[in-house]
């Protein structure tokens, strides 16, 4: 293998039933950094069926070049039929750099691909930067996970190998503001597959009747950890986000607990927010927890013990029983806002 073959940032933008993920444009925002630092492309590779006229969106959040691929066995995700085209269009193209999404999706194709390619693939990454290699002309990427269950960040690279693939979490990179302006290429691409390998088939789609909104999509996040106690408790947190108009998230400890839903959870092995205000009530700041939200605009904390590690993140203290200040806090709101 000769690692001058390989350059430009590759993203697969993920899509589910004709709508590109968030997912999708916050690694084009990712991508586009990492590219312009190495003096390179960013390509977004778009799988699907009826999808080519939603190229140019891809372009407009920061894509040079978006390959389609665009026919019937694309429809829905099946690991085999995207697998098989993801690694042709690498195969062909030699990118250096390969992004996905942490998601259902993107975890199952990834680890797949890196076997068929023989690629190193850094999962769950929160990190993304490309540093110069040992051997002089190249750029390594250097991709940070937290590791030894979320107790250290870990930074791994793959000099050895390309293309270089990371996994990213939702919620952890930063789209770019949508350029109308911004022009780029689309080329079709027409997978030759394997039929012989197709050996599961889409049967039907349940889809489950979720009443709870998206908190990774959320402005302002009230979000509760041990210190809450009891659903009670966090009747006080939804009292005050109704009142700043946010939502209620979690930490893992009340999720195990069973008073709120996974759908909630902040954290390591929940989700990943990036709300303009998040407001900490009765969490310590376990490292899990700060990986999931220590890069929201402003953090407020409320917690008894002075010494809890949430503190170290927070640009707003407050050291006190929250189940005595929040509720002050919302009444406050509500004179302050009457007025």
């Amino acid at each position: 293998m000769d690692k001058k073959d390989y350059k430009n940032v590759f993203v697969f933008a993920e899509q589910r039933e004709g709508v590109i993920q968030p997912v999708a444009f916050e690694l084009l925002g990712k991508a586009r950094d990492l590219a312009d630092v190495l003096g390179e492309k960013v390509v977004a590779m778009f799988l699907g069926c009826g999808i080519k006229d939603q190229a140019q969106t891809l372009i407009e959040m920061g894509a040079d070049e978006v390959i389609v691929a665009d026919c019937p066995e694309l429809k829905d995700y099946l690991s085999e039929q995207y697998s098989q085209a993801v690694y042709q269009i690498i195969e062909q193209r030699k990118p250096g750099i390969v992004l996905y999404g942490a998601t259902t999706i993107g975890r199952d194709m990834a680890p797949r691909l890196a076997c068929r390619l023989r690629a190193g693939l850094t999962a769950d990454c929160t990190k993304l930067e490309v540093q110069p290699a040992k051997e002089e002309g190249f750029m390594d990427l250097h991709s940070t996970r937290p590791a030894f269950g979320g107790n250290l960040m870990a930074t791994i690279v793959c000099p050895n190998t390309r293309p270089q693939m990371s996994t990213v979490r939702p919620g952890v990179m930063q789209k770019r503001e949508r350029d109308p302006q911004r022009q780029g290429v689309v080329t079709d691409f027409a997978p030759k597959f394997d039929t012989s390998k197709f050996k599961v088939r889409l049967v039907e789609t349940i889809r489950a009747d979720k009443n709870v909104a998206d908190i990774s999509e959320a402005k302002i996040l009230v979000s509760g950890g041990r210190g809450v106690h009891d659903k009670e408790g966090f009747g006080k947190l939804q009292a005050l986000a109704d009142q700043l108009g946010g939502q209620v998230a979690s930490s893992r400890a009340m999720v195990d607990n069973g008073v709120m839903p996974h759908e909630c959870q902040v954290g390591q092995t929940g989700k990943t927010v990036r709300p303009n205000l998040y407001i900490a009530c009765g969490i310590s700041g376990a490292i899990q927890h700060l990986a999931g939200m220590e890069e929201s605009d402003l953090i407020v904390a409320i917690n008894k013990d002075k010494y809890a590690p949430i503190f170290s993140v927070a640009d707003l203290g407050i050291v006190g029983d929250l189940h005595k200040i929040v509720p002050m806090l919302t009444e406050r709101l509500k004179r302050e806002m009457a007025q």
